[in-house]
């Protein structure tokens, strides 16, 4: 059956729902909020939040839900029918403005880094207008901030917003520097590439680390992974086929742009990409996507895993955030346009971003600081964790003329690709290559982000980019605007620029040692892990920067650091008590069996007057394992408690430092194990039906 594409947003209180549900009056109003970023008065939230309950009761809608992004890298929300009583014992449905506008989660349940107490346990949730509200299943989502009792942000969306507020004024006042006097708001969009893999539902049902982890714990590599680059961008298999072309129909209903659909390089990985959208609504819905992927998924008999690294040796996933700058009238303030040199605007902004990326390149990492994404960054699938910039050679070399003074012809000859077929089309080549291994690259009028995981929110990764972009303009259009000689000014500017912050700009190849090497010259700060990266929560220049821009208090700072390092620690436990468990009761107890079996077969051979040499090797090799494992986890039983009296920081460095190791150190002999067991008699499936049986 195909898809009727008129059913585009069907599930969505959008735009043109609102044009025909509301009055004429309150549409403007409301829009006025949405666009204009104006408070919406609750005269309006009443007539809004009417039409909304008629709309949702005739798309069979029986409950509504404020839903909201906590600090835990999904979503929540509490379903509320929409009856209420009537003094005759019957019931009526209503949904008031006071209703839509605001809730009361509890908050102290929640990750709060002791912002809320469990006996104070109030919290807010407000409507978000800028992103639409929506149907799923027979509930309304309502998009919304989440903040506590007393005020402080408890959620991704709200610090976000905020950023959004900040970098619109910054770049407002460079434009006006510029002339520009029709743009009223300039929007950072973004397009959130998301990596997956696919598995089968029932193999996934039988591996625990997967299940409560997202990753697999033990397994050894499978004789066939990626090495032969045939499978990205390859022919996709009728299930996955058939589970893309479903997910896709739940999108579109919730009017989520997907665009791309393919394989990714590693056995069963695959990606989706939508179009891009304003970074508030993006990051919903991306949230949205990352739901619903799971939930096809299951309908299918198929499992979806957003874990960054899920199967060790095998690339992992990771959510390419491709930022931009648009104005409410259509211009991309980082596009080049046909001469770069001459496009001075756009050689502010960029100097903006190369400024503000040099200068907080600890916060820009800390944004992609999730636990999961530790095992993926800084393998050959996925950016180092030290931050750079891919500019390409022809805008690297237009700044650094411009610094040393030098002129630059306005029209360089055309690049035309020369196939030497004459049916071929001929193409003009692009400024610049692209640089898959650069974690912030340019690629003709936005950056790519490479650096955020799989299973994260996206919000904290716009929420650091708008901010420290924003506070650069801030600082260039102080400048700007007391100049009495604005292109000397400017061309000051774009010179400190490659003077000071030039060295954030690398085009070679990231996943070389020698760009280690070159980095720590540089002073680069290479944050290998979460533990690490946190304590850019607390560097003053960070807490200077997201204070000044009001985007997250001092108080909220050290509450996200304190999230932060106890996510890490949980998970590690979480996952050293998962391998305990599946060792003890399924891999020890198949392990000792095994051997049993090996010596079994060893006697009945000298019974029989025959003596095996492999027999024995084999036997006495399991037995050496068996031991190693039943040690190994003896070891890691004994770590597995944090010391008492460790602060968060001192124990998720315990964790990185000496609880991971040991589960490292049992990983390797259960892999041995597993290589030298029958496959019929080892407990659970292994990489090589995981990833090529779909």
């Amino acid at each position: 059956m195909s898809f009727d594409f008129h059913t585009f947003g069907c599930n969505v209180f959008n735009d043109n729902v609102m044009r025909e549900k509301l009055p004429k009056s309150t549409y403007k109003e409301l829009k006025k909020s949405i666009d204009a970023g104006l408070p919406l008065k609750f005269e309006v939230a009443d007539i809004v939040a009417e039409a909304m309950k008629d709309w949702a009761l005739e798309k069979g809608a029986t409950h509504c839900t404020h839903w909201f992004q906590p600090m835990t890298n999904i979503t929540a929300g509490k379903h509320d029918s929409f009856i209420s009583p009537t003094p005759d014992g019957r019931v009526i449905l209503e949904f008031s403005g006071k209703e839509l506008v605001k809730g009361e989660p509890d908050a102290s349940s929640f990750p709060n880094g002791g912002l809320r107490n469990t006996f104070e346990a109030r919290g807010y949730t407000m409507w978000d207008c800028t992103s639409p509200a929506f149907i799923k299943g027979t509930t309304l989502y309502i998009p919304t901030a989440f903040c506590s009792y007393t005020g402080e942000a408890l959620d991704a969306k709200t610090p976000l917003l905020r950023s959004m507020e900040s970098i619109s004024a910054q770049a407002l006042r460079i434009l006006r520097v510029f002339g520009n006097t029709t743009s009223k708001r300039v929007v950072p969009t973004v397009g959130a590439e998301q990596e997956y893999f696919l598995i089968d539902r029932d193999l996934y049902e039988k591996r625990l680390d997967l299940k409560i982890c997202g990753r697999t714990l033990f397994g050894s590599r499978p004789p066939k992974g990626q090495e032969m680059d045939d499978h990205y961008l390859g022919r996709i298999r009728l299930r996955v086929s058939d589970y893309m072309r479903s997910l896709d129909e739940e999108l579109w209903k919730a009017g989520v742009l997907s665009k791309t659909k393919h394989n990714e390089v590693a056995p069963a990985q695959h990606e989706l990409a939508p179009i891009f959208d304003s970074v508030n609504v993006a990051c919903d819905h991306n949230q949205l996507t990352m739901v619903l992927m799971r939930e096809v998924a299951k309908k299918k008999k198929l499992a979806c895993l957003l874990h960054e690294k899920p199967f060790a040796g095998v690339n992992g996933s990771g959510k390419h955030n491709n930022w931009s700058l648009s104005t409410d009238d259509g211009l991309n303030l980082l596009e080049p346009g046909k001469s770069p040199y001459q496009n001075i605007q756009f050689l502010t902004f960029l100097s903006a971003v190369i400024s503000a990326v040099d200068q907080y390149a600890d916060l820009l990492r800390l944004s992609a600081a999730v636990t999961g994404n530790d095992y993926r960054l800084g393998g050959n699938e996925a950016p180092p964790a030290i931050i750079s910039i891919f500019l390409g050679e022809q805008l690297t070399s237009v700044l650094k003329n411009i610094a040393d003074g030098e002129e630059q012809p306005d029209n360089t000859p055309s690049n035309i690709l020369q196939m030497g077929v004459e049916t071929l089309p001929k193409l003009q080549r692009d400024d610049s290559d692209r640089n898959r291994t650069s974690p912030f690259a340019f690629t003709g009028n936005k950056f790519e982000f490479r650096m955020v995981g799989s299973s994260a929110s996206i919000a904290f990764a716009n929420c650091v980019l708008n901010t420290i972009v924003a506070d650069v303009l801030r600082e260039m259009a102080d400048r700007l605007e007391h100049t009495s000689d604005f292109d000397k000014e400017i061309r000051s500017i774009v010179r400190e620029t490659m003077e000071q912050h030039g060295r954030i700009i690398f085009n070679g190849n990231n996943y070389t040692k020698e760009w280690i090497e070159e980095a720590k010259r540089r002073g680069l700060p290479n944050l290998t892990n979460t533990v690490d990266a946190a304590k850019a929560y607390l560097e003053p220049k960070n807490l200077a920067v997201l204070a000044r821009h009001h985007v997250l208090s001092e108080v909220e700072c050290h509450a996200r650091y304190e999230i932060l390092l106890e996510n890490y620690t949980k998970i590690i436990t979480i996952e050293a008590n998962t391998m305990l468990e599946m060792v003890k009761r399924q891999i020890l107890p198949a392990s000792i069996a095994y051997c049993g079996k090996i010596a079994k077969s060893n006697n009945e051979l000298l019974a029989s007057g025959v003596e095996s040499r492999s027999t024995k090797e084999l036997l006495a090799s399991i037995v050496s394992l068996t031991d190693d494992i039943s040690d190994r986890t003896n070891k890691l039983e004994q770590l597995e408690q944090i010391p008492e009296g460790k602060d968060s920081f001192e124990a998720a460095a315990y964790c990185r430092d000496v609880i991971l190791p040991q589960m490292n150190l049992l990983r390797e002999s259960v892999d041995a194990m597993e290589q030298l067991t029958a496959s019929s008699d080892w407990p659970i499936p292994s990489y090589t039906d995981l990833l090529h049986r779909v």
